[in-house]
């Protein structure tokens, strides 16, 4: 078995005719498995309080660092958490409830059978019964996994990081940042040359290229699940990384990627990986319900559907290709 991650961020910030007195600060480092890369216009020392924020966060969520709380709760069933911890929890219990089991922290038994198997795809009939995110309790900061749980919260952990990040550079003062871990990207207010952000989707066929441009300006998180950012290889066929929690077995559906843009990163990540999971037409239902984000999704066969609020922002790309999707 070859465990391969391919995680492409097409991130495109168009400085335009900016002077060097409007350049910003920036600041690279690896954490929660992906390149992050942070840059604000402003006091560069907010850049050291970022770095020491989410590289924090990354070791106290971790299903690999032995000590974090994510990996004490799994390993006894049983912690009084800290309390970043405790929002956390508390954010993927209600995301779950929110989508009705779409989104599920508790499926780590199925992750951790798909990383040690050797020769096949796992057999996952005899985790079923592990499997549900009312397994996991919180009460106040006291947490509890019932029925031999265990959880893993990297569909929701960079988009809780990232805007950690942002509300800590509104704390100190910053008008103007932009933040990508891996598939995440989530800018604060406006570039000061008044150009547009342009953060770019991937082409599942061809992930180091874009298969759209998003162009926009303020505020925005912008959060892609797609097949082609980690998976799983035997005998030449792949296995994506995007689990059903009904079977734990990769998602089947017409989808290639889902990007979700909202003013909250927690709420993107989380429901980029539901949407996937729900499958097209179920994910448009739950959007036209809700109304309170907007999506972008890429087709198997190289389609590009976005809802009314995402559309006009695409660019770069041949709108007659572009399904446009409306409230009703």
């Amino acid at each position: 078995m070859k465990q391969i991650f391919a995680i492409f961020l097409l991130l495109c910030l168009i400085l335009g005719g900016c002077t060097e007195d409007l350049a910003p600060a920036e600041r690279e480092f690896f954490a929660m498995d992906t390149v992050i890369n942070v840059k604000i216009w402003g006091d560069e020392t907010a850049l050291d309080a970022v770095y020491d924020l989410i590289s924090a966060d990354s070791a106290l969520f971790s299903t690999y660092n032995d000590t974090s709380d994510i990996a004490k709760l799994n390993q006894d069933a049983f912690l009084v958490v800290r309390n970043e911890t405790a929002e956390l929890l508390q954010l993927a219990i209600h995301y779950s409830h929110e989508t009705a089991g779409a989104f599920d922290p508790t499926v780590y038994p199925y992750i951790k059978s798909w990383r040690s198997a050797n020769d096949a795809p796992p057999e996952l009939t005899h985790l079923s019964d592990r499997i549900g995110f009312d397994k996991l309790v919180l009460d106040g900061n006291t947490a509890s996994l019932k029925d031999r749980a265990m959880i893993d919260l990297g569909a929701i952990t960079k988009g809780y990081c990232a805007q950690r990040a942002i509300d800590e550079l509104i704390h100190r003062k910053v008008e103007t940042a932009i933040i990508s871990l891996g598939g995440n990207v989530q800018t604060l207010g406006s570039k000061p040359d008044g150009t547009a952000w342009a953060v770019g989707i991937a082409n599942p066929e061809k992930p180091s290229e874009a298969i759209t441009v998003v162009r926009f300006h303020g505020s925005m998180a912008l959060v892609t699940s797609g097949t082609y950012q980690r998976y799983y290889e035997w005998n030449g066929k792949k296995y994506h990384h995007i689990l059903d929690p009904q079977t734990g077995y990769p998602v089947e559906n017409n989808l290639a990627s889902v990007t979700v843009l909202c003013q909250d990163g927690t709420m993107a990540d989380a429901f980029s990986t539901a949407l996937f999971v729900m499958g097209y037409e179920k994910a448009i239902e739950f959007w036209q319900a809700r109304k309170d984000f907007e999506v972008i999704f890429i087709t198997k066969d190289g389609s590009i559907h976005a809802t009314e609020g995402a559309a006009p922002l695409l660019t770069d790309c041949e709108f007659s290709i572009i399904q446009r999707i409306k409230t009703s």
